[in-house]
């Protein structure tokens, strides 16, 4: 794992969390990071999961959705008990978490933020999320997700 340590790797580590790391060819500054990195990696839309930063009633909060989904604001809002959620503005999104745009992981960020992960992670076998740089996804099961980043989940994925 030389060279490829990130505060999401040392996060997992830390906690002897079993987790396989995939790197591969990460494209251009689009927008699309979480759905090139499925089809990279040849691995179901729906288990490859993106990490959003939102402001819920002022308050940054994490949401953590399928790439075959978007964010739900307000299911969002409604599982952490608020009225109204925004996406965040990206620059504040990297200040925030430490990391950069299409690198965001839900693990490891600078500041502990409450965390909401869509609830379908329940269903499945494995888990990927970003290994906390783009063109690195990080392989774990969704027990482990749901603890290292102390989130609850609830149905915040819109299809």
């Amino acid at each position: 794992m030389s060279g490829k340590a990130t505060p999401a790797t040392v996060a997992a580590g830390r906690t002897k969390t079993t987790y396989t790391l995939h790197p591969y060819e990460a494209g251009g500054d689009g927008h699309s990071y979480g759905t090139d990195a499925a089809d990279a990696l040849g691995v179901p839309r729906e288990q490859v999961f993106k990490t959003l930063i939102a402001e819920v009633d002022g308050a940054f909060t994490v949401g953590v959705v399928p790439v075959s989904t978007t964010l739900d604001l307000k299911a969002l809002a409604a599982a952490v008990g608020g009225k109204r959620a925004v996406l965040a503005d990206p620059v504040r999104a990297e200040r925030i978490t430490g990391y950069v745009r299409g690198g965001i992981s839900p693990l490891g960020q600078r500041k502990r933020l409450r965390t909401v992960i869509d609830s379908s992670v329940t269903e499945l076998p494995a888990v990927y999320v970003s290994a906390g740089r783009r063109g690195l996804q990080m392989q774990l099961a969704p027990t482990d997700l749901v603890r290292l980043t102390e989130a609850i989940t609830a149905p915040i994925g819109a299809p």
